[in-house]
C-alpha cells in the first residue's frame, strides 16, 4: 500500500513541476544528446572520433546537437592549436552530473530491450487485426 501512496506522491510533485521539468527535459531527452554525452564522458573527442563512434548521426544532426549542448552548458568545444585546426568537445561538470541516470536509463533500455520490442510487435500485430 505504501508503494502506491509513493508513487501518487511521486506523480503528484511531477505535475507540480512540469512547468520547471518540462523544458529542461526538451533539453536532454531527444534522440542524440545521451549517446553524445555517454561517448564523451569518459574523455574529451573530436568532431570526427564521435560522428565514427555514433553510428548513423548525420554530420548536421551532430553539429547541431553539439551547439545545443554547448549552449545548454553540457558540453564545452576547444579549439586545438593544430594543423589543421582541431575542436574537441568535453563533458562539463553540469553534463556530467548526468551520468548517473543515464546509465540507469542505458541499463534500463539493454536489459529491456526485447520485452519492448515484443510488446511493440504483439500491439502492430492486434492492431492490424482491428
Amino acid at each position: 500500500m505504501d508503494e502506491y501512496t509513493d508513487l501518487e506522491a511521486l506523480s503528484h510533485r511531477a505535475l507540480c513541476d512540469m512547468a520547471q521539468v518540462r523544458p529542461v527535459l526538451d533539453k536532454i531527452a531527444d534522440k542524440w544528446t545521451i549517446l553524445i554525452l555517454t561517448v564523451i564522458c569518459p574523455k574529451p573527442a573530436r568532431f570526427n572520433e564521435l560522428k565514427r563512434r555514433l553510428d548513423g548521426i548525420t554530420h548536421k544532426a551532430l553539429a547541431d546537437a553539439l551547439k545545443r549542448l554547448e549552449r545548454n552548458g553540457l558540453v564545452t568545444r576547444t579549439v586545438l592549436p593544430t594543423q589543421p585546426i582541431g575542436v574537441e568537445y568535453a563533458i562539463t561538470p553540469l553534463g556530467h552530473s548526468l551520468r548517473e541516470p543515464f546509465e540507469a536509463l542505458c541499463l534500463w533500455a539493454a536489459a529491456n530491450g526485447d520485452k519492448v520490442e515484443a510488446a511493440t510487435l504483439s500491439y502492430d500485430k492486434t492492431a492490424s487485426r482491428r
